[in-house]
């Protein structure tokens, strides 16, 4: 195998490049992904939030609904999707649809899309990693935090586009 592939995976002996982490969070090799792992991120980063009725992790963060979501075959995907608590007033919607097509040209965190529910129009933002492999508690720590506050940034560029609705 070449050199720099066994540096790469850390198989490298001493002297030739071979470099490991030491101490803290990022020295612990990737594990499964699982709920709990989530639910301890957020609670040493003080947040509050709860498991609702499908056994999801939830919470409210700046007045928007946030969920974790483990997704895919082997619960090996964590989705960040957070709902916008304001409303998408039919007057704003071609608007609210031009800024959520200019983010998601212009970005790649988070995804953006607007859902017609019973009630009306709703706007989400989704950050999802597949750990397939596993993840350390850094990833997870940078998954968490990258899906809660690139989903706040666009909600709150969306608050002067789009006023309250009616009602």
């Amino acid at each position: 195998m070449a050199a720099w592939l066994d540096r790469a995976r850390g198989l490298a002996p001493r002297g030739q490049g071979a470099t490991r982490p030491t101490g803290g969070r990022s020295a612990r090799p990737p594990e499964p992904l699982t709920a709990q792992r989530v639910g301890d991120e957020l609670t040493r980063r003080g947040y509050r939030f709860r498991i609702d009725s499908d056994g999801d992790i939830t919470g409210t963060w700046d007045g928007n609904r946030f969920w974790f979501l483990l997704l895919g075959d082997h619960k090996e995907i964590l989705q960040v999707r957070g709902r916008w608590a304001g409303e998408v007033a039919a007057t704003t919607r071609l608007a609210v649809l031009q800024a959520v097509n200019d983010w998601n040209r212009e970005r790649i965190w988070p995804k953006v899309y607007i859902r017609e529910e019973e009630d009306g129009l709703a706007l989400y933002a989704e950050v999802s990693v597949d750990f397939e492999h596993g993840a350390t508690d850094a990833q997870v720590a940078a998954t968490v935090s990258c899906g809660l506050v690139t989903a706040t940034q666009f909600f709150d560029s969306l608050a002067t586009l789009a006023p309250p609705a009616a009602g």
